[in-house]
């Protein structure tokens, strides 16, 4: 945002906490009306004014603070370029239009690159489904930058964060970790370090993250470095769905799952009413076993679908299993829209 009194610039910011106190030149108020007028540069839907009104104000020498909150008249523009030379904290803001691209990755791309690890989908989870197209048309368009073949791309899925909730259901935070799970599907030479048991529920950034730091190295030193380490936790294989029961086979147990805990966690089921009740599980062999006396007949399953899922289901490599569902159903997040 850009301050302007009577047509003259009195100051800028460019980050949500910054207060904005602004020195006003001598010169600049005249007797009488003055106009004071906000270019406010915005990259996502919201409202413009984040504080309350009564800290808007204009003081005087004589320390009389002259209210502005109320009514201000506005008009919508398209005109997406700085106003000014910016601070270079400013400048390099991420989302400033071509900060990213320009500022960030295409100065860099005539060095060499060995790979990418790519944490990053908390600001997206709203958009979670669009995510599905996003990352693969991300990771295409660094490859084609950088010009020096399908270098690796390890993909952090998104930590524990939020509260748990008491009851199983659709959640955008879920689906965002599924799209992740889609992308290493789906392109060449990706892989995915599950946290999904990590993470702070009252913070968006945990503080561990030797725990990340160490299953991106297995993922690095399974797939480019030929070591024969286990790299990933039990995936999804498939689903047998019985009278009462469905039975869940995985991928990549790696001599056998293994529960932290007395019960394995986060299960749940629904039958053809598409009604999400919570299930007992049981691991027998290379598969577990789900059920619940409130679905006579289920016929889908979902795992650790909740931001904050309590994942306690592993294989005796000790890395978690990925959160997956067995049902196509539509998602709480396929019909948003970026604005």
């Amino acid at each position: 945002d850009t301050a302007y009194i009577n047509g003259q610039w009195v100051g800028a910011s460019s980050w949500v906490e910054n207060p904005r106190r602004y020195e006003i030149a001598p010169g600049v108020l005249k007797p009488g009306k003055n106009q004071i007028t906000l270019r406010v540069l915005k990259m996502q839907p919201g409202e413009a004014f984040l504080s309350p009104p009564n800290t808007l104000s204009l003081t005087l020498g004589s320390s009389f603070a002259l209210p502005l909150s109320g009514e201000w008249l506005g008009k919508l523009s398209v005109d997406a370029r700085p106003p000014h030379p910016l601070p270079l904290g400013f400048e390099n803001y991420p989302t400033m239009p071509s900060v990213l691209h320009l500022g960030m990755l295409a100065s860099v791309a005539p060095l060499a690159i060995r790979g990418v690890i790519w944490y990053q989908g908390e600001a997206n989870f709203m958009r979670a489904y669009q995510y599905r197209k996003l990352l693969p048309a991300m990771i295409a368009d660094w490859r084609t930058l950088f010009a020096q073949g399908d270098f690796p791309f390890y993909i952090v899925g998104l930590p524990a964060f939020m509260h748990p909730r008491n009851e199983p259901g659709d959640d955008a935070w879920a689906e965002l970790r599924e799209a992740q799970a889609l992308t290493v599907k789906t392109v060449r030479r990706t892989a995915l370090a599950t946290i999904a048991d990590t993470g702070d529920p009252d913070n968006i950034h945990p503080l561990d993250k030797k725990i990340v730091g160490d299953r991106l190295a297995y993922c690095a030193l399974a797939t480019e470095f030929g070591r024969q380490i286990p790299f990933s936790g039990p995936t999804y294989r498939s689903f047998e769905a019985k009278a009462a029961s469905i039975t869940i086979r995985f991928d990549n147990v790696e001599g056998g799952l293994t529960v932290k805990g007395a019960d394995i966690q986060g299960f749940a089921v629904a039958g053809a009413d598409r009604k999400w009740h919570w299930a007992k599980a049981q691991v027998v062999g290379d598969t577990v076993v789900v059920q619940s006396s409130l679905v006579a007949a289920p016929i889908a399953v979902r795992y650790a679908w909740q931001a904050n899922p309590g994942v306690n289901l592993f294989n005796s490599a000790g890395l978690p299993a990925t959160p997956f569902r067995t049902d196509n159903w539509p998602l709480s997040t396929q019909g948003a829209k970026p604005w």
